[in-house]
């Protein structure tokens, strides 16, 4: 395909996320998987939730799938399981959506942080042996923005020092790594059916991922107030299930993932031919390693004067936002940790340098132009 110099003249707004886009082909299908719940009159821990879980649990190529009320509940209700609390360590990344390290806080457990790779934005394996201490409990990777943290050093680490890895793939449902699926390599999988996920609910979801089949009866046990039997409590849980009707949204939902992720990689790749194009060598694109599928949840650049192009980008109707301004260490609810600006060198360098782009799979071809001729555009005139 031939690549134009410019945009066309005549723009339309590209939204950092268009959901009507993806439900209008499906809508059909939605009103009357919607409709069936409806009628049915069932909406907590029915059917759809036991299909869905039976059906997500062999997509993603795992023994058991407990789906819960969000990707937050999923982290708090897997370290619940393990029994971390107070006097606990959880080493985790200081750069990822803010539950990652709230949900260990939540549990009075400590956040013990480490720095990201800068290629990848994951947990740098490195710095995680560096972290363990006889306190450590578990190990808690992100696979951030679609791309599998190095779960070949990360596994072995944990395996060594004799503490479990929950998996934060709340962003990376679909998401491989050496032909391993995101959630399918530690003692606990957790994603999140957010509305702007892959893979995304009508309102709040998630999932918990094992292999253990104990584990999986003792999410379910949590998920319910700690109850199998009906005011008969066997452990302090909390309300964290998942109800009908978005179980029946998602089961409609799943079937095109393979297809909506297809179409988030080709449109990556359609960028990288088009900053290449416009001569963007001060922009660095996202990188999928050696072995690994990027699913790309988010597409994220890394460019000078961020926020200028923000604003550049914005001020034309093009959504943008950075994923994440500030890392956890300098988060005014974590200064009791004792971290200090400097500890985490490349996650503040992130912090101040990324850009998301929209990414969705319905992009059109003038859209992604736009974007670039944009970038480009603001170059250029700041060259002049």
């Amino acid at each position: 395909m031939s690549i134009p110099a410019t945009a066309p003249a005549a723009q339309t707004p590209v939204p950092l996320l268009d959901l009507k886009a993806q439900y209008e082909p499906i809508r059909t299908q939605i009103l009357e998987a919607v409709t069936r719940v409806c009628d049915s009159q069932r909406f907590i821990l029915g059917p759809e939730t036991q299909a869905l879980e039976r059906e997500l649990a062999a997509m993603l190529g795992v023994a058991d799938a407990v789906g819960v009320s969000s990707g937050t509940d999923a982290l708090l209700v897997a370290m619940m399981a393990l029994g971390i609390g107070p006097g606990d360590e959880v080493i985790t990344s200081t750069y990822s959506f803010f539950a990652t390290a709230g949900c260990i806080t939540r549990l009075g457990a400590r956040p013990v942080l480490v720095d990201i790779d800068p290629v990848t934005y994951n947990i740098d394996p490195e710095g995680v042996a560096r972290a363990l201490t006889p306190r450590t409990r578990a190990i808690l990777p992100v696979h951030l923005y679609g791309h599998c943290a190095d779960m070949d050093a990360l596994l072995p680490i944990a395996t060594q020092a004799g503490v479990p890895v929950i998996e934060d793939a709340c962003q990376s449902i679909g998401a491989t790594w050496r032909g391993r699926q995101a959630g399918a390599m530690g003692v606990a999988g957790c994603f999140s059916f957010f509305p702007s996920k892959n893979l995304g609910a009508f309102g709040d979801g998630g999932l918990v991922t094992t292999q253990d089949p104990a584990f999986a009866a003792e999410i379910r046990l949590l998920r319910g107030h700690g109850a199998e039997r009906r005011y008969y409590h066997d452990r302090v849980g909390g309300n964290f299930r998942l109800d009908e009707l978005q179980a029946v949204i998602l089961r409609v939902k799943a079937p095109h993932l393979s297809e909506w992720t297809a179409a988030r990689r080709r449109n990556a790749d359609r960028y990288r031919a088009l900053f290449q194009a416009h001569g963007l060598s001060q922009v660095v694109l996202p990188v999928e390693l050696a072995g690994a599928f990027h699913i790309y949840n988010q597409f994220v650049i890394r460019l000078p004067q961020r926020d200028a192009v923000k604003d550049h980008l914005q001020a034309q109707g093009i959504g943008c936002e950075v994923y994440y301004p500030v890392p956890f260490h300098l988060q005014q609810c974590f200064q009791d940790l004792g971290y200090k600006p400097g500890a985490f060198p490349e996650s503040e360098r992130a912090a101040d340098e990324s850009l998301a782009l929209p990414i969705y799979g319905e992009l059109t071809e003038a859209q992604l132009l736009h974007v670039v001729s944009a970038i480009a555009g603001f170059y250029e005139a700041a060259r002049a």
